[in-house]
């Protein structure tokens, strides 16, 4: 098995959005607001390369959308799907697999594209079955009024539409060295791929804690439907990974890819960071 960091660009969001109820005076010395109060976050996703399959985990938001959309986020950078997939040798079309941890449009836009004439939508990775969550996938068909604006039906309708939708239904292990956790303070049913590399355990925690900056137990998005359940899935999770000695993937830190944490006397607190080509 090989693990690479897909770059898929960066945003921007309302830090107050982003770290909940947290003043501004703390999380300002973590990530630097711009003059309108953004932050600017990654869209970090994980490929995994086994014997007989190629899969993606997310596959950030992707650029079919109008300039008005890309006005609220500020999509930036150098970093897209296809030159991050192409730095390792690979294209779209090599994808087997994309394992989708929920329905949000930063992790899931970039799997339908414009077709070449701009006519209609077609899938980004032809050749891949989309895993999505069924209980998540229900979620997103009737949206409660918090979520609405994030499931964006030019994202989801086409993975159905083409054949290539898979549910998951609860599994433990979707794939030989793969398994899933489930989380439901963000979202319904979200989906955490748990990677067996080498002798290590590997995270990825899409927006359970979607950065370094969100270890701390009270530092809970805004965007969550549950905070409280957020909260407790990571005081759950949390001390189990220090003992376990894992390593965390985090989808939206801006600077670090991968962590461990420790427990100490003020609770758990980040142990080292590194990238995830630095795993060994």
């Amino acid at each position: 098995m090989k693990l690479y960091s897909i770059n898929t660009g960066h945003f921007k969001l309302d830090g107050g959005a982003m770290f909940g109820v947290v003043p501004k005076s703390l999380w300002q010395k973590q990530n630097p607001a711009d003059e309108n109060n953004m932050c600017s976050w990654a869209m970090r996703c994980l490929l995994i390369e086994t014997e007989d399959r190629l899969i993606l985990v997310d596959n950030g938001m992707g650029n079919k959308q109008d300039d008005k959309f890309f006005g609220y986020y500020y999509l930036h950078g150098e970093d897209s799907l296809t030159k991050s997939l192409a730095k390792y040798g690979f294209s779209p079309t090599d994808i087997t697999d994309n394992i989708v941890t929920h329905l949000h449009f930063d992790h899931c836009g970039g799997g339908v594209q414009w077709n070449a004439d701009r006519t209609k939508y077609e899938l980004t990775f032809p050749n891949a079955n989309y895993w999505v969550n069924r209980q998540h996938w229900d979620a997103a068909m009737q949206p409660n009024p918090r979520e609405k604006a994030s499931f964006l039906k030019e994202n989801i309708l086409p993975m159905q539409e083409s054949g290539h939708l898979k549910f998951v239904n609860g599994e433990k292990e979707l794939f030989p060295g793969i398994s899933l956790l489930y989380s439901n303070g963000h979202t319904d049913a979200m989906m955490l791929p748990v990677i067996q590399y080498q002798d290590k355990k590997i995270i990825f925690l899409a927006d359970l804690i979607p950065s370094s900056y969100h270890v701390p137990t009270a530092w809970v998005m805004g965007y969550d439907i549950r905070p409280l359940q957020t909260m407790e899935e990571k005081l759950n999770l949390l001390p189990q990974c220090a003992e376990e000695g894992s390593i965390l993937f985090f989808e939206h830190d801006p600077v670090t890819e991968c962590c461990t944490v420790e427990n100490t006397e003020r609770g758990i607190k980040i142990k080292d960071r590194f990238a995830l080509n630095e795993i060994r």
